[in-house]
């Protein structure tokens, strides 16, 4: 059963939990429905509101989860009182926790600067029965002809069920909807900073701040330059945007 979606500016993000999502992410490999799976916050839905195509690619997803606390309460809002933020980092640990007894078996697609081969090893200790079929750190471009071949040659012989892609946003979304028809593998999950987070790179915010919505100030405290633009413009614009939709002022219609 396809989940319900609340629209947040018109981006129909899925009205799940963690509970409601690894039930949807078990059904979909035990029928190998192929389809990815977006983590969405104000960042995403921003972006989509100057990218057409890319919120025809959040859209289509599989699963848009709720990954910023900002979407729930504009999904409870709506009237989907069973939604919860569903966390990258937070989904990566219960997909995985939850392959070690169904055998499903990872590939990791992202990172830089030898990342994916950290949390390699970090999520071999953490989860020993895990089987993770291989990693691949790409460069910081579209893949050429020969690194593409040999990308999907690496798919077709590990034969991975699921395919975690630790990229930015919007490069990992595009990334999902243009490889998912060529890789032989069933679903693809793009976390973002999961990757930094657990290989322990990056550090995460605290619970708490992460509950009150507050996980934006925690991470432009610790990485002012890369990300000042992002929540310094994004998210007031995406209050006042949020404000008007509520209102009842504009209309933003589901694609």
């Amino acid at each position: 059963m396809t989940p319900a979606r609340a629209n947040v500016l018109g981006v129909g993000l899925s009205a799940i939990n963690m509970g409601t999502a690894l039930e949807a992410v078990t059904a979909a490999l035990d029928r190998k429905k192929k389809g990815y799976i977006c983590v969405t916050g104000v960042h995403g839905v921003s972006e989509a509101q100057e990218d057409p195509s890319l919120r025809d690619i959040l859209n289509n997803a599989f699963l848009c989860t709720p990954d910023g606390m900002p979407m729930v309460w504009v999904g409870r809002w709506q009237g989907h009182r069973t939604m919860r933020r569903v966390y990258g980092p937070d989904l990566m640990l219960a997909v995985l926790a939850m392959s070690e007894s169904r055998g499903d078996r990872h590939f990791f697609y992202g990172g830089a600067n030898g990342t994916v081969e950290v949390l390699r090893k970090k999520l071999q200790q953490r989860f020993p029965k895990l089987q993770i079929a291989g990693t691949y750190e790409p460069p910081f471009r579209p893949l050429n002809a020969d690194e593409e071949k040999r990308f999907t040659g690496m798919i077709r012989s590990t034969k991975p069920d699921v395919m975690w892609i630790g990229l930015s946003t919007p490069k990992q979304e595009r990334f999902m909807a243009d490889y998912l028809s060529k890789l032989d593998v069933t679903l693809m999950l793009g976390v973002g900073a999961a990757f930094d987070f657990h290989a322990g790179k990056v550090k995460q915010a605290p619970r708490w701040m992460q509950s009150c919505g507050l996980e934006w100030f925690f991470r432009l405290c610790c990485e002012p330059r890369r990300l000042w633009k992002r929540y310094l413009k994004n998210n007031p614009v995406f209050i006042l945007r949020i404000l008007g939709q509520l209102s009842g002022l504009k209309k933003y219609p589901l694609a």
